[in-house]
């Protein structure tokens, strides 16, 4: 192994396992230094074949840099490494916090149409911005594995996996094929022909399993096949039948998408997403099919006026790096914006006290205005949830966004960053225009202290400038129909002018779950999961100190070996689960955080709340 258990690589990352291995790459997870997951990957660059390797670098990682998109798994940080065994380069990128759409299909059999149209819509959208980038660029390996389903954003579609993006050609490819699945690969890919019919070729095979739960052609494989022993067997199925049986897919429109999205014929297929596209959502007038259309027009218009900014296509010179794109983005803050919808408060076990004080305190002014009127009671500004990291802060806010109907922006300090003088400020007033023009909204700032650390400490002129235009733009800012939720595992180093009224109004400390919740978040993550009787009770006794994060990531690494084995999860192996991961705060951070709570009550007790929230 290149990388050792608990070693720390560039003073931010812990190694805590690893995942995989080959000749020349390996895979870890780990985290930073507030103990937030990441996944790593990191090659021997004496090991990695030359056609992986261009001007020096692993394609692979040039790529993930260029590549940024919402439907796209982002990379958070990249560098090198030297150990006994030579130079190495690693890549980081978020970590898998969901589920793969592989095991949603092995655990439901098929999905709902709505739901998998939704899913291919988000997958086209990532293959989209990829085909459409300067040069234009393909991912080759779209397969249900390689398909996310992000519990960070409700469930979005991301595709993972850029270790075989290339642009078009015609030869010998320029990365292993060793490791692609040829069910969801088009015939011309088999003879060395890659280009976008065979991304569109490959997503709609995904469509197909997802409404049938099959994989096209219903060919399947065993461990010890070669690719071309796979590549024959595709191939004879093929042959017998040209032809995917859509019996079963009841909507006429589907079916016939997936017939010309998987024909066999070369020119009878798909040539752009945006045919594709156009056809799905003809007759739809749902907020996102409509989204997609005013997409489509403006890139026709694009075409039509080659100098007028298209959301799909970008100019040579705006390529990703170029003086241009900077330029461009220097004052846009490139956030997403969730439309109302979803459970609510019902999807979070626990924080009754605090799930109630909102409904009476917030959430009712927020909603009934006739009754604000009357009362003439002024709109809370916003608050903060501060508290051990883990305990599900982010999932919080974005729940209210949900029981308020309020659209929801989830921003990252990275989301705010610019390497021109004053460019961040520029990015945080065009951010609140955003959230006002997308009233009523709920604004949340994760990691608050990154946004706005405390003037009194060694701050340059531009961090203090972006600090002075948080708190313009915070000001009052409900009369705009923007709540602003803001997070943070440190609110001691959160600049105090922000933490007053009329600014960021109540804060709120979120501490650990006790066994009630433990029990009640047992039982939210493992439901509609395949188990054995489970005895929750006894799981919230085991997981003693285990936070949100760390039950969520016991139930996922239970229900992954479970799935692996194609078992029911028992209560038995989420023991076993619970004794091989430690909790994420041990009792000295937790004092930490308890004096931290005590101080900030002390300091701010004219518009603090109660201690509230797990008991």
């Amino acid at each position: 192994m290149i990388l050792k258990q608990g070693q720390i690589i560039d003073n931010k990352w812990n190694v805590v396992y690893p995942i995989k291995e080959n000749p020349y790459a390996e895979s870890y997870r780990v985290e930073d230094e507030s103990g937030n997951p990441y996944f790593m990957k990191i090659y021997r660059l004496k090991n990695t074949p030359e056609k992986l390797i261009e001007q020096g670098d692993v394609k692979e990682i040039i790529w993930s840099l260029a590549i940024k998109h919402k439907n796209i798994i982002s990379l958070v940080d990249n560098g090198g490494y030297n150990n006994e065994e030579g130079e190495c380069r690693y890549m980081v990128a978020n970590y898998f916090s969901g589920e793969l759409l592989s095991e949603m299909l092995q655990r439901e059999g098929k999905i709902d149409p709505k739901a998998a149209t939704k899913i291919f819509i988000e997958m086209l959208e990532g293959l989209q911005y990829m085909h459409n980038m300067p040069g234009g660029c393909l991912h080759n390996d779209i397969t249900p594995t390689n398909v996310m389903l992000s519990s960070k954003t409700g469930g979005t579609a991301e595709l993972i996996d850029l270790g075989h993006v290339s642009q078009c050609f015609m030869g010998t490819p320029p990365f292993d094929t060793a490791d692609l699945d040829p069910r969801y690969a088009s015939g011309q890919s088999f003879i060395g022909k890659y280009d976008e019919r065979n991304d569109i070729f490959a997503a709609t095979g995904v469509f197909y399993t997802m409404l049938t739960g099959r994989v096209p052609w219903d060919v399947e494989f065993t461990p010890e096949m070669t690719r071309k022993e796979k590549i024959k067997i595709v191939q004879k199925a093929r042959s017998e039948k040209s032809e995917i049986n859509v019996d079963d897919i009841e909507d006429e429109k589907l079916k016939n998408i997936i017939l010309k999205g998987l024909s066999l014929g070369y020119n009878d297929r798909y040539s752009s997403v945006e045919k594709l596209l156009s056809d799905l959502i003809e007759g739809d007038e749902s907020d996102l099919a409509n989204e997609i259309r005013s997409k489509l027009k403006a890139m026709q218009d694009e075409e039509d006026d080659p100098f007028g900014d298209s959301p799909f296509n970008l100019p040579d010179d705006s390529a990703p790096g170029s003086f241009r794109s900077q330029a461009a983005s220097e004052t846009s803050a490139d956030v997403e914006v969730k439309r109302g919808g979803g459970n609510g408060f019902a999807d979070i076990a626990g924080m009754d006290e605090l799930k109630d004080m909102l409904r009476k305190r917030v959430i009712l002014i927020l909603q009934d205005k006739e009754l604000a009127e009357k009362y003439k009671l002024t709109p809370p500004n916003g608050m903060l949830l501060y508290g051990p990291p883990g305990c599900g802060k982010s999932f919080f806010a974005e729940k209210f966004a949900e029981e308020t109907g309020f659209n929801f922006i989830l921003v990252k300090a990275s989301d705010l960053g610019s390497i021109y003088i004053h460019g961040s400020q520029g990015k945080i007033a065009d951010l609140f225009k955003k959230a006002e023009e997308n009233a009523p909204s709920v604004l949340c700032f994760d990691e608050f202290d990154a946004f706005v650390p405390s003037r009194s400490g060694d701050l340059g002129s531009n961090q203090a400038g972006e600090v002075n235009e948080f708190l313009t733009q915070l000001n009052n800012c409900s009369k705009r129909g923007i709540f602003v939720i803001a997070t943070s595992n440190r609110p001691d180093k959160v600049d105090p002018a922000v933490l007053r009224t009329g600014r960021i109004d109540k804060q709120v400390y979120v501490p650990m779950p006790d066994e009630t919740a433990r029990k009640l978040m047992f039982e939210l993550y493992l439901k509609d999961r395949p188990c054995e009787e489970i005895d929750s009770e006894a799981l919230a006794k085991k997981a003693d100190g285990y936070v949100a994060s760390d039950i969520s990531y016991v139930v996922n690494e239970a229900a992954t070996i479970a799935a692996f084995n194609h078992e029911n999860i028992t209560q038995e192996l989420l023991i076993k689960t619970i004794e091989g991961i430690k909790p994420s705060i041990n009792k000295e951070l937790l004092k930490e955080y308890e004096e931290m709570r005590d101080k900030m009550e002390g300091i701010s007790r004219s518009n603090s709340l109660p201690h509230i929230g797990y008991r």
